[in-house]
């Protein structure tokens, strides 16, 4: 029999994948990168051309050796990792780290995980595609040298600590000028004047000020809305004129990224990364039982620009519509969406990969994020194949006193895709130019053109101008992808990693600048234009394009860039006033009670405190209030003794909560944490396992007896034991299933994961 290894990057796929290959074939999981540029130092040699120097990634260790083991004993190795630029970086990688023979690698790739998709994927091999990574590795060395060589020059001229990236500088500065935007922004005013009006039979009919006979007029003020008021006031309204149509509303085409970044905030309210980690839960595979044949992949790759459908697909899709809901509801022609230039079309759109799974006869196998997220999908690709939407739209012109009101608005005469999904719309700010648009589900009372009508009621009104509104994650990502900044697939990445530099902070849904950011910005605009340019930015993300397509070549690419950038940075090194980016001191009522310097506010990892001035000669810092002021501090006592001097315990507030300090302190700083119990004895000594807080505030589970006894978990014990071995079964951190830990015992059970406060 065959000896086959197959390599992914997600452990949990691959057990998928083992499923539908059989006896034949070994599947592992590399987890994502192995090898990278290592952290401390920049890892290009510039003059060698550019060369990077990969090191296999800490941790790594013990898997690669595995890998290389595993691959050493296989007939064939065939790298499945995912169907991207980065899955063909990862291939390569992997290929270099486990020393692979030519003849003996394949490069597989799976648009979806469903037994059919697989078996086509590994019926189909191929060599590793050299331009993917290529492209790759120059967007990996430019970010490098970007980050590397910037990073300093910020530390030198704003604050330590700060870090600069080629396209995340970019993203902040488009923030930071629609706030420069929002602060420049004068309003106007404008008024509004709707009218009451009857027909014969008392209909009601509301209509709006549009202008005279020369076309539309804006209302500037009341003067001259007094002037239209008085004009009418006892005059006969007559109809002028009434259009009718028929007007054809198409569907939105199924989702790429973008769009389902965009389409999913604003309709579910999820932040970027939560959609991408949900998504790819959907794409690796979810537990649907034995009714639908254990683990499937919901949806096709979820890192795609292409809106290109698998005939199989529409074909499915039409047969569903007429099933459902009739022939009439699916249109003429098979509806084909056109792929935007410079996208790249390896992939098909985001949709289900199979029809069968819908959505509600799911449901209880997942999450309410999976089944939120997988019926947006669903509905959203549905409803791309359907028929148009036919909406009756009328617009009545009424006369009075030489002036125009309109009346217009529109109902569905037949709903076609509408039935199933529309489209969710961004927030515009309004205007005066916006008067004047119909209304949904209007349907006028019947009238005629000479028709006369009877006046009411007048209500003019006041309004002014609004500023352009912040970006939100959706706005942000629809601005990125139509000026061509970034790929798709790094969106949520580049949002994500501006909020945690401090740049950007989230602002209910908006996203509004840091005066870091602000500052950051101004420095990156004065000094490196080029570097923050949109277009330039853009232009790049062509040149990585060329590179995969064999046009232009990473030395080439580099070059162009490098030359210009390092000349740039020795000029802005030499010549930078740090003085105009001096972030503003702000100054405390506290004072500092060891030298007697007022103390001010600083910024660090875990938000603001404050510190003395005179750092480093004098390093006392202290928390700050949510309103600014000095945090009063509290403190109890305790029946505990400390376990270094015997002094008694006191309870005391800190920066990060409560916890157990020696009352002798600062002569005595023992401390203790407040932990948490849950209810399971310990397996090594049969004490209490409690909860603790370990490094960056992580949750973890150890004996209270610890260190006398040294049970730790980052995974909760809990009272079940293994079927298998009888030894504790483990509930895994943040994942829907209990492990047994047991070496040589490989049990897991899915579970539903309870809302736990220790989590």
């Amino acid at each position: 029999m065959a000896n086959n290894l197959v390599i992914m990057e997600s452990p949990t796929k691959a057990g998928t994948v083992k499923g539908y290959l059989g006896s034949g074939y070994k599947v592992v999981g590399c987890t994502g990168h192995i090898r990278d540029l290592p952290k401390s130092t920049l890892g290009i040699d510039v003059d060698n051309d550019f060369s990077a120097k990969y090191i296999n990634i800490r941790g790594k260790g013990d898997l690669i050796k595995s890998l290389k083991k595993e691959a050493k004993n296989a007939d064939k190795v065939f790298l499945a990792t995912d169907p991207d630029r980065e899955g063909e970086a990862i291939a390569w990688h992997l290929s270099e780290a486990l020393g692979l023979p030519e003849e003996k690698i394949r490069r597989v790739t799976f648009n979806e995980i469903t037994k059919k998709a697989v078996k086509a994927g590994m019926k189909t091999p191929r060599e590793i595609d050299m331009g993917l990574v290529n492209s790759q590795q120059a967007r990996r060395i430019l970010d490098r040298i970007v980050g590397y060589k910037l990073s300093p020059f910020l530390w030198k001229t704003i604050k330590s600590g700060l870090s600069a990236g080629r396209v995340q500088s970019v993203a902040t500065r488009i923030i930071v000028e629609r706030e420069e935007e929002i602060r420049a922004f004068d309003p106007e005013e404008y008024w509004t004047i709707d009218v009451m009006l009857e027909n014969k039979s008392r209909g009601k009919i509301k209509a709006k000020f549009y202008g005279d006979a020369n076309g539309k007029v804006e209302l500037h003020s009341e003067a001259e809305t007094m002037k239209v008021t008085n004009a009418v006031e006892g005059k006969e309204f007559t109809v002028k004129s009434v259009k009718k149509a028929i007007r054809m509303k198409n569907p939105a085409p199924p989702f790429t990224t973008s769009t389902l970044q965009q389409e999913a905030s604003r309709r579910l309210g999820f932040q970027s990364q939560r959609i991408m980690r949900v998504a790819q839960e959907l794409y690796e595979g979810i537990n649907l039982g034995s009714a639908g044949g254990g683990t499937q992949g919901l949806i096709t790759y979820m890192r795609t620009d292409s809106l290109r459908i698998a005939d199989e697909a529409a074909d499915a899709a039409r047969e569903y519509i007429v099933d459902k809901y009739g022939s009439e509801f699916y249109p003429k022609e098979r509806r084909i969406y056109k792929t935007k230039a410079g996208a790249q079309d390896a992939h098909e759109a985001i949709r289900p990969s199979n029809l069968a799974f819908e959505p509600d006869k799911i449901k209880k196998m997942l999450t309410t994020d999976q089944y939120r997220l997988y019926k947006l999908i669903w509905d959203r690709f549905m409803a791309s194949q359907m028929a148009s939407a036919e909406l009756d739209t009328v617009t009545a012109d009424i006369e009075a006193g030489g002036y125009i009101f309109r009346s217009s608005g529109y109902t569905v005469k037949f709903q076609g895709y509408m039935t199933l999904y529309e489209e969710a719309e961004d927030y515009v700010a309004q205007s005066a130019a916006d008067t004047d648009t119909p209304e949904k589900s209007i349907r006028l009372p019947k009238i005629e053109q000479g028709d006369t009508l009877r006046h009411d009621v007048t209500h003019p009104s006041q309004h002014f101008t609004e500023p352009p509104p912040r970006y939100n994650e959706a706005s942000l990502v629809k601005f990125l992808e139509e000026r061509g900044i970034g790929r798709p697939s790094t969106f949520a990445t580049i949002i994500t990693t501006i909020i945690t530099r401090g740049y950007v902070v989230r602002e209910g849904k908006s996203l509004k600048p840091t005066e870091l950011g602000e500052l950051t910005t101004k420095l990156m605009v004065d000094s490196f234009p080029k570097i923050v340019d949109y277009e330039f930015t853009a232009n790049m993300e062509t040149e990585l394009d060329e590179i995969a397509n064999g046009v232009d070549t990473v030395s080439g690419v580099l070059h162009g860039f490098y030359d210009d950038f390092a000349k740039t940075l020795e000029i802005a090194e030499n010549t930078v006033d740090r003085t105009k980016y001096a972030p503003p001191v702000e100054e405390t009522d506290m004072i500092c009670d060891k030298c007697g310097a007022r103390m001010v506010v600083k910024n660090g990892r875990y938000g603001k405190f404050a510190a003395c001035p005179n750092y480093p000669a004098c390093k006392n810092t202290k928390p700050l209030a949510k309103d600014g002021g000095a945090v009063e501090e509290k403190i109890e006592a305790t029946d505990m003794v400390c376990d270094k001097c015997g002094s008694p315990m006191v309870l005391r507030a800190g920066r990060f909560g409560s916890f157990y300090a020696c009352s002798r302190y600062p002569e005595c700083k023992t401390t203790r944490q407040i932990t948490k119990e849950i209810g399971v004895a310990c397996p090594k000594c049969g004490a209490k396992v409690v909860v603790k807080k370990g490094k960056n505030r992580s949750v973890f589970y150890s004996c209270e007896r610890y260190p006398e006894c040294d049970f730790s978990s980052w995974d909760m014990p809990t009272e079940e034991k293994c079927p298998q071995c009888g030894d504790m079964l483990y509930r895994k951190k943040g994942k829907p299933y209990l492990i047994c830990k047991h070496e040589g015992c490989s049990y897991k059970r899915e579970v539903e994961i309870s809302d736990d406060s220790a989590e």
